[in-house]
């Protein structure tokens, strides 16, 4: 049954991720969509972390699992680089970090 809710959670997670990113792109060339999306599923994976039920699964595991994106992440950071474009490769790098802990940090403080 877990595997049900992971793929629920996923099948929903990775059209919303797709569709955030497509409407930032439509105001800026930078990879806000890809942070807000990071941000946002670290929240949601503070949250539920505690949580050991299904809603845990179908949250953590499938929606932000899906919804998150590491190796666009990386991508963007790459080609960021390549193009010799270094302060807005490091405002993502540490804008990234800084906001995604918090917001996992935040989602436990709220569980607890």
């Amino acid at each position: 049954m877990t595997a049900l809710y992971v793929a629920l959670g996923a099948s929903l997670g990775a059209p919303a991720r797709f569709l955030i990113d497509q409407y930032c792109r439509r105001f800026t060339n930078k990879p806000i969509g890809t942070f807000l999306v990071n941000v946002l599923g670290s929240f949601l994976v503070g949250l539920t972390f505690a949580n050991k039920t299904h809603w845990h699964d179908f949250l953590a595991l499938g929606f932000a699992g899906a919804f998150t994106t590491w190796s666009t992440f990386i991508l963007d950071l790459y080609l960021g680089y390549e193009l010799k474009k270094y302060k807005d490769v490091a405002i993502n790098l540490s804008a990234s970090l800084i906001f995604g802990l918090a917001a996992a940090w935040c989602g436990l403080q709220i569980a607890s």
